[in-house]
């Protein structure tokens, strides 16, 4: 396996008793995925959160409309992170092997950097809230998985460099998606005590 990926960004809470103008609707999403850590997490009140703050909840409702919008806050930091860091994988790897083993770690290595978001990524956190949350995060993995479709291509059958199959690609694809979902399931739902990155270079030389 190559060196690790460049660790991802964390959103762990910097607690702040008086925020700058602008920051406190950072300070908001950083409680709500400290809260998301936590044991039986899956559903947040605002209430919960406001508590958790120090403030009343029509302060939250200053910069948020509703709790669905700050979970698209939270989507939005996931969706920043995970496709800027695959961008720079892709810049820097030319080898399709070589991408698709990092793109799958990098995914691993910031759920298990940010625990509280992969309760966003399974839908756990998702399960109770706006439809289109959950609908949002199935379109994040989907790009995730043409994403690898895209570096399986460069991989030849056999080492030769001949295009691989389209039907053996999707499959593969497919394959390393579900894995990842299972790993960070797995994750979550162990108390973040099993980490997704557990034995991965044997688990990746196997699937890819």
């Amino acid at each position: 396996m190559p060196d690790p990926t460049p660790a991802a960004d964390s959103i762990s809470p910097a607690p702040r008793k008086r925020p700058k103008p602008g920051e406190r609707r950072v300070q908001i999403l950083q409680t709500l995925a400290a809260m998301l850590e936590q044991p039986g997490a899956e559903r947040i009140t605002t209430a919960a959160l406001a508590a958790r703050l120090g403030v009343s909840e029509a302060a939250l409702y200053r910069h948020f409309a509703g709790k669905a919008q700050m979970f698209e806050g939270l989507i939005e930091f996931i969706e920043s992170s995970v496709f800027g860091l695959i961008n720079h994988i892709n810049e820097r790897e030319t080898d399709g092997r070589v991408q698709t083993q990092r793109i799958v770690q990098m995914l691993l290595q910031f759920g298990e950097k940010n625990p509280g978001m992969v309760r966003v990524m399974v839908g756990d956190a998702l399960v109770f809230e706006d439809e289109r949350l959950m609908q949002r995060m199935t379109q994040f993995l989907d790009r995730i998985e043409a994403q690898l479709r895209q570096s399986l291509r460069l991989i030849g059958p056999d080492g030769t460099g001949e295009p691989v199959p389209a039907a053996e690609v999707s499959g593969r694809a497919s394959v390393l998606v579900a894995f990842a979902l299972g790993r960070l399931q797995r994750y979550a739902r162990s108390g973040f005590k099993r980490l997704p990155t557990e034995q991965l270079d044997l688990a990746l030389a196997l699937l890819t």
